[in-house]
């Protein structure tokens, strides 16, 4: 079926099982291991039709800079995992944004300006009241923060790694990190949809975003797209732009099934501030990424 085109029979057996309410405690894994690069291309792309090579050719473009990647559970959080898990294993401190006395207010504050936030779709849990919502998405903000910073403060990079192999283990941690993701994302889309109201200048990204039927305006947005984000969706290329802006980050992607063209390595955003930390992603077809790890000596 066209879902199960993007899920590997180990996720598809996952489900069966969670399903049939089997253990499958060894499915939980959101991030796998590491493995050789090169040797995870040779066991995935095996013919010869054209896109086996091209893809090929991508993986011994990116084996040039990394030497291993790690298999990204393939569900519709996919994006937001990949990003996060690469943020948290490679920082350093508290991002100021998260700095920011009023962070935690944000639910509270939005929720009092835009009575529309109350249809926010918190995952496998419906008819909330306003209130409700607006204190458990502090709580995942919270969350979010505390997370950041205990991972940041590890010195050493196994000892760094270890804690968010750990994070990523834990799913009830895990999915409400997403839900605060998602509305850094809601936020940062009505700052930019108001500005460009108010006449100050927006990145080109924002007026795609808008110029969509289905995302004319925030509220829109909420109910089409980042409500379904981890349910019925992943993240659209548009999106990749709000998440890089949420967290000023920027996600550098290599496109495997772009080699050869010059969007084979994507910047979200395409023109970066000099200061944002740079985070690194792979993707066969803009819809499942995975994570590149061990930077080669040479590139270093």
């Amino acid at each position: 079926s066209e879902e199960d085109m993007y899920r590997d029979a180990e996720e598809i057996e996952r489900d069966k099982m969670l399903h049939s309410g089997q253990s499958c405690s060894d499915y939980k894994l959101s991030v796998a291991p590491e493995i050789d690069i090169m040797e995870y291309c040779r066991k995935e792309w095996r013919g010869n039709t054209p896109v086996a090579k091209r893809m090929r050719k991508g993986y011994e473009a990116v084996a040039q800079k990394f030497a291993s990647i790690r298999r990204v559970r393939g569900d519709n959080y996919c994006a937001l995992r990949a990003t996060l898990f690469q943020a948290l294993s490679q920082a350093t401190q508290l991002p100021s944004w998260l700095q920011n006395e009023d962070f935690i207010m944000l639910p509270e504050n939005l929720m009092s300006k835009y009575d529309w936030i109350k249809q926010w779709q918190l995952k496998q849990k419906l008819g909330r009241k306003m209130g409700e919502i607006s204190d458990e998405i502090k709580e995942y903000l919270i969350l979010l923060r505390k997370k950041w910073k205990s991972i940041s403060e590890i010195k050493g990079p196994a000892e760094k790694q270890e804690a968010c192999d750990k994070l990523f283990k834990n799913e009830e941690e895990e999915y409400s990190l997403y839900e605060a993701l998602k509305f850094l994302m809601l936020n940062t889309a009505i700052e930019l949809y108001n500005d460009d109201r108010n006449g100050r200048r927006v990145p080109v990204f924002s007026w795609l975003l808008f110029a969509r039927d289905t995302s004319s305006n925030p509220c829109q947005l909420m109910h089409n797209h980042l409500n379904h984000i981890g349910h019925s969706g992943g993240l659209e290329q548009v999106e990749m732009f709000l998440l890089a802006y949420a967290l000023q980050y920027t996600i550098q992607v290599y496109r495997l099934y772009k080699h050869s063209t010059d969007e084979f390595i994507t910047l979200y955003p395409n023109d970066p501030e000099e200061d944002w930390p740079v985070v690194t992603l792979i993707t066969e077809d803009d819809r499942h990424y995975n994570i590149p790890v061990r930077m080669c000596q040479e590139t270093v």
